[in-house]
């Protein structure tokens, strides 16, 4: 099993979303987080103030499926969310050792 962190533009989330589910895939945690990589941010006038915005908003979309699905999740992650500019985010692929649904005690692929 592996386990895919997408960081993606928080406005990419309703297209992978809807992408994954073309595919049959629907297990999923969205977390709104906030970083930064390579765009260091941008500068802001509020009030007449300048300030810097160094820390954007993304979303980080967390799933686990089985080896045989990770590159299809992948790619499809990839094309749903990417605009072609900086700041469109990375992708984090880790392996599962275990998973366990909480309801029943099934254990490894049949808990996902």
């Amino acid at each position: 099993m592996k386990k895919i962190e997408a960081i993606i533009q928080p406005h990419k989330l309703e297209d992978a979303k809807e992408a994954l589910k073309n595919i049959g895939v629907d297990g999923m945690t969205i977390t709104e987080v906030r970083g930064h990589g390579r765009q260091k941010g941008h500068t802001e006038v509020y009030r007449g103030m300048e300030y810097k915005v160094d820390l954007l908003p993304k979303v980080k979309l967390e799933l686990v499926v089985n080896d045989a699905r990770a590159d299809e999740v992948i790619r499809t992650l990839v094309t749903a969310a990417r605009t072609g500019k900086i700041g469109d985010g990375k992708i984090f692929v880790y392996d599962v050792g275990e998973a366990i649904r909480i309801r029943n005690d099934d254990r490894g692929e049949s808990a996902l």
